[in-house]
């Protein structure tokens, strides 16, 4: 059994998030699968929007540094991305910029995803469940060295799958378990 360690959070910060709920499942399935997860909520990690003037005035905000040592301290993400718009939420890529982002001038580029490995979830109210979110979350995160694994879990219609565990869990548990299964076997 792999012990590595997982930080998991959802893409979001509302209370109600789909995402946030398919997260806690997928987190259920990483333990069972031996993996330590950490999960986050990102509304703890408060940050003001990126920019590059605020950066050289200032440094990195303390809650992208904390972020950026968690993320340090971890060997893979687990991340349940919403969709907004057929694209990713402003938060999550904020997030990924700050935390990209140099504490100090030596620190090798992009220091808190070297070496990471990555697992996408995506519930949305939609027809496609979050697909096309994941396809710029994927494209971001190989652009900055992330190893993306192959399996995704998309949720469509995520409103109603989601309130009947029934129906979740025919259609959805066995497709989170091999994800899950799939992450454990790219750490080794």
């Amino acid at each position: 059994m792999s012990h590595k360690k997982i930080l998991a959070f959802a893409g979001s910060t509302s209370q109600k998030s789909l995402n946030k709920i398919l997260l806690k499942y997928a987190i259920l399935m990483a333990r069972s699968n031996g993996l330590q997860v950490t999960e986050i909520d990102l509304k703890d990690y408060p940050l003001p929007l990126y920019q590059a003037d605020k950066e050289a005035q200032k440094g990195l905000p303390p809650a992208a540094q904390a972020l950026k040592e968690i993320f340090q301290d971890h060997e893979a993400l687990l991340i349940a991305s919403p969709e907004y718009n057929s694209s990713i939420t402003p938060l999550l890529k904020n997030t990924i910029d700050w935390v990209s982002r140099k504490a100090y001038p030596d620190e090798p580029d992009l220091q808190a995803y070297r070496y990471k490995k990555a697992a996408l979830l995506s519930a949305s109210p939609g027809y496609y469940g979050g697909l096309r979110g994941l396809v710029t979350v994927r494209s971001i995160l190989n652009n900055i060295g992330v190893t993306v694994i192959p399996e995704q879990v998309c949720v469509p219609n995520a409103h109603q799958i989601l309130a009947q565990k029934d129906l979740f869990d025919q259609k959805y548990q066995q497709k989170i378990k091999q994800l899950c299964e799939s992450l454990a076997r790219h750490l080794g």
